[in-house]
């Protein structure tokens, strides 16, 4: 199985620039996409039909041209689960889980306390709610892939400027921590697993020429539980896709 995980930064947008034509180049299994920003009445979804794709289930966010996740799929999944039983968060489409065979695979797009720090508290509650969330999960579900965007660099090597960016949401102490608490309840940064020394990055800042320079973060992520480790075959990231101020990952298992 083949997952490709894509903050898109707008689906419409993703669209205009050749997003389709670039998954249909890729061919994956199982598309997670984050961002999406659009309900399915302002797209045109014969488009992924003409792709092989029939199976669409779409999580936006109440608010407007905001948030949201999708997954698509070539075969039908044996169940789908909207949201994560949180109102507060359910209402921002922040996970969408689908389920083929003992396999589940979640679509994840965790909130940014990049705006200010009301947000960032947000982002931590969400955190400490999330964390538990999957806990109990993974008891029903122990073949669970979560993919997605976790707007969290993990280590200094997922980072451009480790130093400059210490006090920068995404990259905070307690965020990080977090994160590695978070593996130790039984998952494996698949592209890490994969490449142990490799430097790089699946988003870059608009400003500055960032994604010019290279200048960026390794927020994306398909993350494997324990149980699915020995089925694991490769983790990549694609920066040559640009549809988006993220760029694709993907992991083959």
């Amino acid at each position: 199985m083949k997952v490709l995980s894509y903050n898109v930064n707008g689906v419409r947008s993703a669209i205009g620039k050749g997003l389709l034509n670039y998954l249909n180049i890729e061919k994956p299994d199982v598309i997670c996409l984050q961002e999406i920003k659009a309900t399915p009445d302002q797209l045109d979804e014969s488009l992924f039909d003409v792709m092989d794709y029939p199976y669409r289930y779409w999580f936006p966010a109440q608010k407007k041209g905001y948030s949201g996740t999708a997954i698509i799929s070539k075969t039908k999944p044996d169940n789908i689960q909207i949201g994560i039983n949180n109102d507060l968060y359910d209402i921002e489409g922040r996970m969408i889980r689908a389920d083929f065979g003992n396999v589940s695979i979640a679509s994840l797009y965790m909130p940014s306390g990049s705006s200010g720090d009301e947000r960032q508290d947000f982002k931590m509650k969400f955190l400490d709610y999330f964390g538990a969330y999957i806990e109990s999960l993974l008891k029903e579900n122990p073949r669970l892939v979560l993919s997605g965007d976790f707007n969290i660099c993990h280590q200094a090597i997922d980072i451009h400027d480790p130093k400059g960016n210490a006090k920068s949401s995404g990259f905070l102490p307690e965020e990080r921590a977090w994160f590695g608490e978070f593996l130790k309840l039984g998952f494996v940064d698949s592209f890490r697993e994969i490449n142990p020394s490799t430097q790089k990055y699946s988003w870059w800042s608009f400003r500055f020429n960032a994604r010019k320079n290279n200048k960026g973060w390794r927020i994306d992520y398909n993350l494997l539980s324990n149980a699915l480790i020995d089925n694991l075959v490769d983790a990549s990231i694609d920066n040559n896709a640009i549809h988006s101020d993220h760029c694709p990952v993907i992991v083959e298992f």
